[in-house]
């Protein structure tokens, strides 16, 4: 899939002005999932946005320009649960059909041999566009080329200067598909990492613009940041033009890593 540098990760948005108002700006890319529980907010904030209730130009808005995300939990992925757990998804983010469906976890209800398989029906018959994985490992990833003889359309991993898998990027570069990066600021430690720091100075920036910069210097990477106030909405979609050196990349890679914010 091509996708946007900058998304929006919606997890914990309960306002769906929130979400209109970055379909206004210009995100083009929506991340919700069922447990979020909050497919109908982001619905809500898309058809706000299409009915021209936002503030920007009616003649800019179409549906087909914005890819509208979800994943399903691990009690949605047995083989006679997926198609009802997205038609239901579909329902409550006002779509007649997902532009990328996940898995959202390899746990639970989770076969690759029937899971996998009856998301890949649902591209058949319309309701979903692209077939994504989340949380995977590398044995994971290479089941599921095997069982769909595809690549993932994408997969979402958490990602930040604290946590990220070199050999995940490696394998999606490898094999073609990007890499969704989730809790890109992770969860607002970025402001304590003094190799981030330093760089934010550097370029009279902040410490989130550069963690965002810094994950989408690394391909085939694209980042999802929650926001909802408008200052940070912006400052995030703007944080895809900063570039830094190979250098500055090269020091916040070299920070210490820690344990994953989103453990299983």
């Amino acid at each position: 899939m091509e996708l946007p540098p900058v998304g929006l990760g919606t997890m914990g948005i309960d306002d769906p002005d929130a979400v209109a108002a970055a379909l206004s700006l210009g995100y083009r890319h929506l991340d919700t999932a069922r447990i979020y529980d909050n497919e109908a907010v982001v619905g809500g904030g898309l058809a706000t946005w299409l009915a021209g209730d936002a503030g920007a130009a009616a003649g800019n808005r179409d549906r087909d320009d914005v890819t509208v995300a979800t994943k399903l939990w691990i009690d949605d992925l047995a083989a006679d649960a997926v198609g009802p757990a997205a038609r239901e998804s579909a329902a409550r983010l006002g779509v007649d059909a997902l532009d990328l469906l996940y898995v959202h976890r390899p746990r639970g209800d989770y076969d690759p041999e029937a899971t996998l398989p009856a998301i890949d029906r649902l591209v058949d018959d319309g309701l979903v566009r692209n077939v994504g994985v989340s949380n995977f490992e590398l044995p994971d990833l290479d089941r599921t080329i095997e069982v769909l003889g595809r690549p993932p359309a994408a997969h979402q991993t958490e990602l930040h200067p604290l946590f990220f898998g070199p050999e995940l990027l490696e394998h999606a570069r490898e094999h073609g598909y990007p890499v969704v990066a989730y809790s890109p600021l992770a969860g607002g430690r970025v402001r304590e990492i003094d190799a981030v720091v330093e760089v934010a100075e550097a370029h009279g920036t902040t410490p989130e613009t550069v963690a965002i910069a810094w994950a989408a210097a690394k391909d085939p990477v694209v980042t999802i940041p929650k926001a909802s106030s408008e200052a940070h909405l912006r400052a995030n979609l703007a944080a895809a033009d900063l570039e830094l050196t190979g250098s500055e990349v090269a020091a916040i890679d070299a920070v210490e890593r820690e344990a994953e914010l989103f453990p299983e």
